[in-house]
């Protein structure tokens, strides 16, 4: 059973959409057609090719690994993002989401397993059944939000490849378009944006690959078709829109711990003690609410993944 707690801020609670509103506005717009029509959807299975942000996800059963926290609002999910492919502002990836293009996707499966290759999304997500999962996110500059996720469990993703032995961590690649993304264009971080996780995170069962919240397709703000959630890490752990999945023996480099070490660590585990060397880390604000809350060991998943980490020093491995 997951830790429970109540929710918290960062935007005023003015600024963001009550759900109701926002489900009577998408329902409004479908029926106008401004959302285009909606393709039928096999089984529990996403089709990038046919469907779009809105649409909604079919036999999406709910998973016992979740939270009753209250939500974020959908707007807030949405509209106030880190997505720095699509730009550094809190409001670009919304902005600039329609420059993403999701279709054709396929994903590259590389490195120390028995079946790599080159995977349409389609035959990816196909054998896997989706569930909502209701996951804390935790960012690093303090903000926190309750998202309805939708996706698949990555340890079964992730067992199909068949990873040998040499296996001790795995290395996630996003999109790298700078055509298309206008935050590519700016040496921001070096591009691609690379994130990995030793691999018994991995396959920890509270690791997911997301393709929708909230019931929906995800958004191409929210890292369209196929992103990472880790919850008792950091957001920034969480690549997304991914083109490459690799198996490897070392350590990968990753794209924040490369542009600031003493900032930014490859585990990067929610820890309260351990301050960002501009701010602390001791308090957060989750989306819609004034009051600051503590922040909680792991982002409140200490019982289920602490014994990841015995004998670790988790201010210097962090």
């Amino acid at each position: 059973m997951l830790i429970k707690s109540k929710r918290a801020s960062d935007v005023a609670s003015s600024e963001i959409t009550d759900q109701s509103i926002y489900q009577q506005r998408r329902k409004f717009l479908r029926n106008t057609a401004l959302f285009g029509a909606s393709a039928a959807l096999a089984p529990g299975l996403l089709l990038p090719e046919s469907v779009i942000a809105g649409d909604r996800l079919a036999n999406v059963v709910k998973s016992a690994y979740t939270l009753d926290d209250e939500l974020t609002p959908y707007d807030a999910v949405t509209e106030y993002n880190n997505f720095y492919e699509l730009g550094t502002g809190k409001r670009d990836p919304a902005a600039n989401a329609k420059r993403l293009k999701t279709s054709p996707w396929s994903v590259a499966i590389e490195g120390e397993c028995a079946k790599p290759g080159v995977y349409d999304i389609e035959d990816f997500i196909k054998p896997h059944k989706l569930e909502e999962r209701v996951y804390r996110l935790r960012c690093v500059e303090a903000w926190s939000m309750v998202i309805p996720w939708v996706g698949i469990s990555l340890a079964d993703v992730l067992k199909r490849f068949e990873p040998t032995s040499k296996a001790k961590f795995v290395e996630f690649t996003s999109i790298h378009d700078p055509k298309n993304l206008p935050g590519q264009r700016v040496k921001t971080l070096d591009w691609p944006y690379v994130e990995g996780l030793r691999i018994d995170e991995a396959m920890h069962p509270l690791s997911i690959l997301a393709v929708g919240l909230y019931g929906e397709v995800l958004p191409n703000q929210n890292g369209a078709p196929m992103r990472l959630v880790v919850p008792w890490k950091y957001g920034f752990k969480s690549s997304k829109s991914i083109v490459r999945i690799r198996f490897t023996e070392s350590m990968p480099k990753t794209a924040w711990n490369k542009a600031g070490p003493n900032e930014y660590g490859f585990y990067s585990n929610v820890n309260p003690v351990v301050d960002h060397p501009r701010w602390s880390q001791r308090r957060e604000r989750r989306i819609g609410e004034f009051r600051k809350r503590k922040t909680l060991m792991f982002n409140g998943y200490a019982e289920e993944v602490a014994s990841l980490y015995t004998g670790m020093d988790l201010k210097k491995h962090f």
